[in-house]
């Protein structure tokens, strides 16, 4: 993980904004800060990754959102999000501070097979995925996972859920989505901040638990 100390405290809720609405210091890095880490936020179109990370970033999240239109129909599958109107076209972007001194920066990357070049530089030097996946459309997912694991990347899945979600046995949904036994699997709201939070300390939580076993491997030989 990298390290990046700050020189600046985080401001209070309710401090002086600038005049682009944005808190003065929000910026910053809180003083802190020890480990910067990079994660993507994975899963097929209109999973919920830009909502994920609206919900949980400490600055005003980047967005590169498009209108959806008739040109995009013969290319993007809206099966199950009928009423979704607009698309990520490059990243979404967010930050979040654990704890106090992790703070992890968060790439959300396009859905749909067309964005599928920019994933090698969306996920160069993330050391984890959070793969959000939807029950209502679980074979949605299934590109999305296999490509996290061609990349070689330590991940998480999270289901999120919605009003008519379907709800599985962990051990169905484990099954159906082909998962390892120690990869995290936790059902999220995407849109409330704590259940997001949550489903990102499940993949932190599974990178410090792997980075210590390949530590203590390293001394054992």
């Amino acid at each position: 993980m990298a390290s990046a100390p700050s020189s600046s405290e985080p401001v209070p809720a309710g401090s002086r904004t600038d005049d682009s609405g944005v808190r003065a210091g929000e910026l910053h890095l809180p003083a802190a800060a020890r480990e910067l880490v990079k994660i993507v936020v994975v899963g097929p179109f209109g999973v919920g990754k830009t909502t994920l990370i609206d919900s949980v970033s400490e600055i005003r999240p980047l967005h590169t959102e498009e209108h959806l239109t008739q040109a995009s129909t013969a290319v993007d599958d809206l099966d199950g999000v009928r009423d979704k109107k607009t698309t990520t076209v490059a990243i979404d972007f967010g930050r979040i501070t654990l704890g106090g001194e992790t703070v992890l920066y968060l790439f959300g990357t396009p859905g749909q097979e067309r964005f599928r070049a920019l994933w090698a530089d969306i996920a160069y030097g993330a050391l984890g995925a959070l793969v959000l996946v939807d029950s209502r459309r679980l074979d949605a997912s299934f590109d999305v996972l296999g490509l996290v694991e061609e990349s070689g990347l330590t991940y998480a899945v999270a289901v999120n859920t919605f009003p008519d979600s379907h709800r599985y046995p962990e051990e169905q949904l484990r099954e159906s989505l082909d998962l390892a036994p120690d990869t995290p699997l936790v059902e999220c709201d995407a849109r409330d901040r704590n259940s997001s939070v949550d489903a990102l300390l499940a993949l932190v939580e599974h990178l410090i638990d792997l980075n210590a076993r390949a530590v203590a491997g390293e001394v054992r030989s």
